[in-house]
């Protein structure tokens, strides 16, 4: 199986979700070539044939002009897998590619079983197996489902490429989001509750840990859709990604959307009732016990000292 790999450059810099494209292609054990919008003076390290545009000629963002770049490397290299990150980038140009070659698209993948994409479904609360009826298939794989074992190594063979398609828009520039609600980047301790508090009258004792511990409470998804907390204390691939010296998860199970926004953390503490829990694999001590009698006593005495 061939693969190719459809690289991100933003505002100067190449993304680091390059390298979970990477990830992913060795998992699969498939063969894979590489696509990039960028600039030679900053390229992947990757073993491999990489098709680059100059970024300075063709925007880091231009639709048009970037599907019709990819749709000539697709010619050639003859694909079965054309592989993005599940992001802006990804969202707007995967569609446009899989529409124009007539092949199948799966968004959001977060593993693959037997070689056949598993994507969440139901909020995340499910998966399911999504096997492909067209010979090419085009994916977004969900950020932090698939990362290198050892850091990111080699030299690619770049081949330039350019078109003579027009762009169709003018790219501007990025700009930030408006800052709002609570910047839990900034805390070096955070205490968040996932639905295994149960009830959004149980949100009481992760604020109260939260603030024993000198920091900021934070929420999983569901929670957050449920409405017990506002969006801007969810953590997450759709929420905020932290780096605290302490992360303290209570009742999250570690859906993948949940612990690439939080892996990075320092220390990661998790209260689960199911020793089994997903966030078990990344936590440095796993307390398997009711968060609803757990916390309220490890909040007392920390009180008390």
């Amino acid at each position: 199986m061939k693969t190719l790999l459809v690289a991100e450059y933003r505002d100067g810099k190449l993304l680091n979700s390059t390298y979970e494209l990477v990830a992913f292609a060795q998992q699969l054990g498939a063969e894979s070539a590489m696509f990039l919008v960028g600039n030679a003076g900053m390229l992947p390290q990757y073993d491999g044939t990489l098709y680059l545009a100059d970024s300075g000629k063709y925007d880091e963002f231009n639709p048009a002009v970037h599907k019709q770049l990819l749709l000539d490397v697709i010619a050639k290299e003859q694909p079965e897998l054309v592989v993005f990150s599940h992001s802006s980038y990804g969202w707007d140009l995967a569609p446009r590619i899989s529409l124009a070659l007539g092949a199948s698209q799966v968004s959001e993948v977060v593993e693959i079983v037997d070689g056949v994409p598993v994507a969440p479904v139901c909020n995340a609360k499910l998966r399911r197996t999504v096997k492909s009826k067209t010979t090419q298939q085009v994916l977004t794989l969900q950020a932090g489902a698939f990362g290198l074992s050892e850091e990111p190594s080699g030299t690619p063979t770049v081949v330039t490429i350019d078109t003579e398609a027009a762009a169709q828009l003018e790219f501007a520039g990025y700009e930030e989001a408006e800052a709002g609600g609570v910047d839990l980047s900034k805390a070096e301790v955070i205490v968040s509750a996932g639905r295994g508090i149960g009830k959004p009258d149980n949100l009481g004792i992760i604020e109260a840990l939260a603030k024993a511990l000198k920091g900021e409470y934070g929420a999983s998804r569901p929670v957050v859709d449920s409405e017990w907390v506002d969006h801007s204390r969810q953590v997450g691939t759709t929420g905020q990604t932290v780096s605290p010296k302490l992360y303290v998860a209570c009742g999250i199970s570690g859906a993948i959307q949940h612990l690439a926004g939080m892996k990075k953390s320092e220390f990661v503490v998790a209260v689960n009732t199911d020793k089994d829990a997903p966030i078990g694999e990344v936590a440095d001590v796993l307390v398997v016990a009711d968060l609803k009698q757990f916390v309220p006593t490890l909040t007392e005495k920390l009180a008390a000292l």
